[in-house]
């Protein structure tokens, strides 16, 4: 028996949610998964699932062990790592989770940098807008932006990230410029339609105070990129961070409203669970974001 595969092995049960996404993670059959969960149990003289027809649920003593093998298997990897690494070299793989336009925007020429520094990190980019679930999907970080709330992980904040709401001059000589919230009513309104509110826009008064303001969407679009490029020929006027919007605004292709309201501020992040050791590579790309992009962002400066 290789106590340390059937470890891994039962790691990766855990994280995938079954035997048959473990499979695929380790690239083996269920039938291999399978075999060694039973010399795993028949070693430790325990059971360490709850096992029914449709699921398999971690019994306390699995919690427990489950909770060990990861302290245990990320320990070895970072003293291999580390030795690697004494010689001036860091390697290995990164799994990374990037919302789409912002990942291509701006942490993609980032990772162009941290490979011109270190050839040999081999990276697994996602780039989606979806909220992943780093531990059963095997991501060792992701960058999120958003009102973080979800205690089992650890974040570190990168840049913080502003919105404006814009129209191309185009738009606003053939529609009017609207003097008050209320206006946007009658106006076409391009909308982000993967939040949940997409026809309210959430505002913060010249006085602080906070108010929503309701919209008749005219086009909503999952892609901010989109929206973008839809805005700047004229389509509505659309609210966008300035990570998006910023060369449209410096270029004078769209213009910016409202100036005197301002958006809850979010953030981006960078995120990854708890429950693992932080490795030297991952530990080396959080700190080269958070350096690349500390102050005012390039993007805001103008």
């Amino acid at each position: 028996m290789n106590r340390l595969e059937n470890m891994e092995t039962f790691v990766r049960v855990v994280e995938t949610g079954g035997i048959s996404a473990a499979a695929d993670n380790l690239n083996i059959a269920k039938s291999a998964v399978s075999r060694r969960l039973k010399e795993l149990e028949s070693h430790l003289g325990v059971e360490l699932f709850h096992r029914t027809t449709r699921k398999m649920n971690l019994t306390d003593t699995g919690r427990v062990y489950y909770q060990d093998c990861v302290r245990i298997l990320d320990e070895i990897l970072e003293t291999e790592l580390t030795a690697s690494e004494a010689h001036g070299t860091l390697q290995g793989n990164l799994k990374v989770a990037l919302p789409s336009t912002f990942g291509l925007m701006h942490i993609g020429p980032a990772i162009d940098e941290f490979l011109q520094k270190h050839p040999q990190i081999k990276f697994d980019l996602d780039f989606n807008d979806r909220e992943v679930d780093l531990m059963q999907e095997g991501f060792d970080l992701a960058i999120r932006i958003a009102h973080l709330s979800d205690s089992s992980l650890i974040a570190r904040r990168i840049a913080p990230i502003q919105s404006v709401i814009c129209a191309s001059p185009a738009y606003l000589e053939r529609m009017g410029t609207p003097q008050t919230l209320d206006e946007l009513l009658d106006h076409q309104c391009l909308v982000y339609s993967l939040i949940r509110d997409f026809e309210y826009w959430h505002l913060i008064d010249p006085e602080g105070q906070k108010i929503r303001t309701k919209l008749q969407p005219y086009l909503k679009a999952s892609s901010g990129e989109y929206l973008l490029n839809a805005a700047a020929k004229g389509h509505g006027i659309v609210l966008l961070p300035t990570f998006i919007a910023h060369r449209e605004i410096e270029r004078g292709s769209l213009v910016t409203l409202f100036s005197d309201y301002r958006f809850p501020q979010m953030n981006a992040y960078t995120i990854y669970p708890q429950t693992r050791h932080l490795s030297q590579r991952v530990r080396t790309f959080v700190d080269f974001l958070a350096e690349r992009f500390s102050g005012i962002p390039y993007w805001d400066k103008h």
